[in-house]
């Protein structure tokens, strides 16, 4: 009897012109009680990211996110004694300054999904609040990025307190419009593909496919051109970073960036496999980018185990004759001697302080002092010590 009634509400519907199903995920129980096959109008990728765990307001895909960045947060909180030891021993500035970003996207990615757990999103408010969280996480991500991009081809080697400064103003600036129209596309005109009728929640939608689709596809375009860099002519104008790890990050961030593109362009054009692809992207971006940048360029740094008790920081005016100074260390050319940045090519191996010249040849091994050519090695010493070699 059962079978008989659902097949008459198929025909029925036939017979009008047209196979729309009900926006539901139930259908209405026949009065002998027998409860007909259920039509699930969700595809699992759309479920996951509103379903509830158990019987409490935890959404599962906040706490899939959580997880993974309470761990890497323990990580830190472990390493920290060690890696304050580090920091003050050495004289980076850019170190400590990506070290601190690291631990303000996990903090900030943690409080998102504290929030998340304890707000109900069914309402105006709690969803407000969820998606200003997301965009807060995303401006605090997106700024990360920016800052080693600059950091690495144009200021890596002004390791400065005021050229930092400067950088991050200006990544604060550009990530602060990113997520205003973000967060404004996400208030006024969110995109119906996330709206999910069964538990009225608008879920957050990244300003919508067309948005997302468009900013991952030039962010995209963006790391491809820093990942071929040394294979343009570009690598005999500028000294580009040398640290391999580091075009390794740039690649896996462009292949991220073509798929997000490539998932939000299917979902806009209602093709469900664009929303797995979504999801997939999403959550490596939230949980791996912060441990990304840490391995990438603080792991090698902070595992630097040599002792600095008695490490020898040359000085400018040390070991050089009136003749070298005047030739060659003018104030025109004013050498700085600090630690490098690590993904940088004029980097010494287990040195903290390098004589910072521009190199005529980026793949070159020698820094040249005035009329003084030195091997990276050489500069890393005392001048003592290196007449005593010379000797």
């Amino acid at each position: 009897m059962a079978e008989s009634n659902v097949s008459t509400m198929v025909l029925d519907l036939m017979d009008n012109g047209t196979t729309d199903w009900p926006n539901t995920t139930t259908t209405e129980i026949p009065s002998n009680g027998t409860i007909p096959h259920v039509i699930d109008h969700y595809h699992f990728c759309q479920w996951i990211l509103y379903r509830d765990v158990s019987q409490t307001r935890i959404r599962l895909w906040d706490l899939l996110i959580a997880l993974p960045n309470l761990c890497f947060f323990i990580f830190l909180t472990i390493k920290f004694k060690s890696t304050r030891i580090r920091l003050r021993a050495s004289t980076s500035p850019v170190m400590f300054t990506f070290y601190v970003l690291v631990c303000l996207n996990v903090t900030v990615s943690l409080i998102r999904c504290v929030l998340a757990m304890t707000v109900n999103a069914t309402t105006s408010t709690g969803s407000s609040l969820d998606i200003l969280f997301w965009i807060l996480v995303r401006f605090f991500l997106l700024s990360t990025e920016i800052s080693i991009v600059v950091f690495c081809l144009a200021f890596g080697h002004l390791d400065s307190h005021t050229s930092i400064k400067r950088v991050l103003i200006v990544t604060s600036l550009v990530s602060f419009a990113y997520s205003s129209i973000q967060g404004t596309l996400e208030l006024i005109a969110p995109d119906e593909n996330f709206y999910m009728p069964e538990s009225n929640y608008q879920l957050f939608g990244h300003g919508g496919m067309v948005f997302w689709s468009c900013t991952c596809a030039i962010i995209s375009f963006v790391y491809l051109v820093v990942t071929i860099l040394p294979w343009t002519s570009c690598r005999n104008r500028i000294i580009l970073p040398g640290k391999p790890s580091f075009y390794v990050y740039t690649f896996i961030l462009f292949l991220l960036n073509l798929v997000q593109t490539i998932g939000s362009i299917l979902y806009h054009n209602h093709q469900i496999v664009g929303i797995c692809i979504v999801d997939i992207t999403t959550y490596l971006y939230y949980t791996l980018f912060t441990p990304l940048v840490y391995w990438t360029f603080l792991a090698s740094f902070f595992s630097y185990t040599k002792s600095l008790m008695f490490s020898y920081k040359p000085q400018i005016d040390d070991g050089l004759d009136d003749n070298a100074i005047n030739s060659g260390m003018g104030p025109s050319s004013n050498p700085q001697i600090s630690h490098q940045l690590s993904c940088s090519s004029i980097r010494t191996d287990g040195s903290d302080f390098i004589y910072q010249q521009k190199l005529t040849d980026p793949t070159s091994s020698e820094v040249r002092i005035g009329d003084v050519k030195l091997s990276f090695y050489e500069s890393s010493l005392s001048p003592d010590s290196i007449q005593s070699i010379n000797s």
